[in-house]
Formats: structure tokens, C-alpha cells, sequence
């Protein structure tokens, strides 16, 4: 199985006397089993968002997208009036508070339910069309940058580390960060992959490792406290993460653990490089401080598999993002090129 071609979000059109539904790769079964969840309701949807069955902004913009949609088709079967319709689509908006694409794309797509659903699922195609070509794009932008400043002579092959999950799995498809590193595997430039198991819930070993042994692309999985002493023996080249949203000053709020990777990057003085689309770039937030970061709860870091793991007295803090200032992101790639932020080349100054 080649991972690129997955697609962890599609509408699925009603048959017979079936609803329409958003159908999601369910992420939680992985890797164990791939199956998908076919979900026809708002309230299921905004479930399967919170559980992360669908996770990565992206991905999660493309799930609010179609979940437009979806509430103009169960409105229609449960006789909702505009105010309800209004709401429930404001519910579908605000189910996570960080990935500013989620935000984004409902918008984009509830600008045309005055035209009708089918109007909103062209507008919602384009939206997971657009993110596709933006992830290749990005992919070559990205590994051009990288061959040029970190292997400028010569045809050796980079060590690369990455946090979190932002391949196919986490968008429309190829991906963000692993797009990247897809596309140096596929010019013959990958020696390995450092993937950080990402806890508390393993999006890392469970679904980037996942993406790497369809790709075949040769890898380790570390815990994510291993990390900085991987970078700091100098067995890493470059790190390579994703982004849920990036302030107009370059700071970056991406999955929780990631400023620790780019403060050791600093250190070692090797490149720290953010992969995301133009829509993860949210002008209207100065800097990362007004970033809302989403707390989860805390059974996901006192409990595993449902066995308490910590004292019954002890409270859990489960932020799930955390923040990385721009001056530790050497290079922002996105569908338009690579900023060097760190360099003073801040995201405003040329995605206006």
C-alpha cells in the first residue's frame, strides 16, 4: 500500500435511503487495522474531530468543510431552521481551538449556503483539492531548500527528525513535514527518519512510522525525550514538523514537545523547518502568546489503555500544542516558498 494515495477525508453521497456522510480514515484504530467511520450527523462528526479519529489541521479543515455540508443535509432531514443551521455549524467551527484551518475552511464554505449544498461541496472539494497541490508544492520547496543548505556539495542522503503525524493522514493527501521527506526519499536522499512517538497518544509511532513502512522509507521511532539527545550527538541533519497555526511574527503553535526539538536544533545549529500550507497562517494573531492552546483531558496522561498510571490524587495538565518562537524556525516552507523566519523573514511580509 503506498500511504500517499489515502485519503483520510471524503463526502460520501447519500443511496438509497441513506444519508450523505463525511467519511474518515478512523486514526484511532491505527496501526492495527485501517477501517472507516462513516459519520451522518453533526454530533458525530464533532465526536470523531474531539476523539481525534481525524486529527491534523489540514485534515481537520477538510472535515469542517464537508461537515457544512453535512449539516445542510441533516437539517433538511430534521426540518432546521436558519438559526439552527447557523449553530450547528458554529458548533462544527469551534470544536478545537488551535488548528486555525479548521476555522478557515468552515468559513470559507458556509460563505455559500445560501447557494445551496451543492454549491458548498464544490466549494469544499476545492478546499481538499487545494490542499493537495499545496502539499506537493511545499514538498519540493521544502527538500530544495534543505539539499541546498544542508548537503550543498555532494549526493549524500540526510537524517531527518520529525514530531507528530502531518503525512497523508494529517491533510488531503502526501502530506506537510512528511511530504518533505517524502519527496527527498523519492530523489534518493533520506539515510533515515528519527520519528517521535508523541505521546500521550502516539500519533508518531502509531501513525507516521505507519506512513514510513508503506513508503518504505527507512526510520526509528524515539521517545519524544530522546529527541534532543539525538540532535545533540549530531545524528540528525534537519528537523522537519507540521503546524495547527503560525502567528504573523513567525511564532508557531504545532503538537506538544515540538519547542523542545527546535531549542535543541538551535543548539546544534542545524536547520528547525516548519511544513504548512498558507491557510495554517493566521495574520489576524500577532504572535504566539494569543495563540488559544487546547487543553485535553486528563486521563489521556494519568491512564493508558484505561489503567491508571499515576496516583489516584494526582491531577493531570494535558496541554496538546505548545508554542515555538519564531526566532527558532529557521525555515517556514509553505506552497509559495520558504521564509526564513528566524532570519528576520517574517510570514506577513509576503503572504498578504
Amino acid at each position: 500500500m503506498n500511504s500517499q494515495d489515502l485519503r483520510a477525508v471524503t463526502w460520501t453521497a447519500a443511496t438509497g435511503d441513506g444519508a450523505p456522510s463525511v467519511s474518515l480514515i478512523d486514526q484511532t484504530a491505527l496501526p492495527q487495522t485501517l477501517e472507516r467511520l462513516d459519520v451522518t450527523t453533526v454530533d458525530a462528526l464533532i465526536d470523531a474531530i474531539v476523539r481525534l479519529v481525524v486529527r491534523g489541521a489540514p485534515a481537520i479543515g477538510a472535515a469542517g468543510a464537508y461537515g457544512v455540508a453535512l449539516a445542510m443535509a441533516q437539517g433538511r432531514r430534521e426540518g432546521w431552521d436558519r438559526a439552527r443551521l447557523d449553530a450547528e455549524i458554529a458548533r462544527v467551527r469551534a470544536t478545537r481551538p488551535t488548528a486555525v484551518n479548521l476555522m478557515v475552511c468552515v468559513d470559507r464554505v458556509a460563505a455559500r449556503v445560501d447557494e445551496g449544498i451543492a454549491a458548498v461541496l464544490a466549494e469544499a472539494d476545492a478546499v481538499v483539492r487545494e490542499d493537495l497541490d499545496a502539499n506537493h508544492a511545499m514538498g519540493a520547496h521544502g527538500a530544495d531548500w534543505l539539499l541546498k543548505r544542508v548537503a550543498p556539495e555532494g549526493d549524500r542522503p540526510l537524517r531527518v527528525l520529525t514530531h507528530c503525524n502531518t503525512g497523508a493522514l494529517a491533510t488531503a493527501g502526501w502530506g506537510t513535514a512528511l511530504g518533505v521527506i517524502r519527496e527527498l526519499h523519492a530523489r534518493g536522499r533520506v539515510e533515515a527518519v528519527y520519528a517521535d512517538e508523541t505521546r500521550p497518544l502516539l500519533q508518531g509511532a502509531r501513525l507516521t512510522a505507519w506512513e514510513l513502512v508503506q513508503e518504505g522509507i527507512p526510520h526509528y521511532v524515539q521517545a519524544d525525550g530522546a529527541a534532543a539527545g539525538t540532535i545533540l550527538r549530531g545524528e540528525v541533519d534537519a528537523a522537519v514538523v507540521g503546524a495547527d497555526r503560525i502567528a504573523a511574527n513567525g511564532d508557531t503553535a504545532n503538537k506538544v514537545g515540538t519547542v523542545a526539538v527546535a531549542l535543541a536544533c538551535a543548539h546544534a545549529g542545524i536547520p528547525f523547518m516548519v511544513a504548512a500550507p498558507t491557510t495554517t497562517v493566521d495574520l489576524g494573531t500577532a504572535s504566539g502568546a494569543d495563540i488559544p492552546i487546547e487543553l485535553r483531558g486528563e486521563d489521556e496522561v494519568l491512564e493508558w489503555s484505561g489503567v491508571r498510571t499515576a496516583p489516584a490524587a494526582s491531577r493531570g495538565h494535558n496541554p496538546a500544542f505548545d508554542v515555538t518562537p519564531g526566532s527558532l524556525v529557521t525555515a517556514l516552507v509553505t506552497e509559495r516558498g520558504v521564509l526564513e523566519v528566524a532570519a528576520g523573514e517574517l510570514p506577513g511580509t509576503r503572504l498578504r
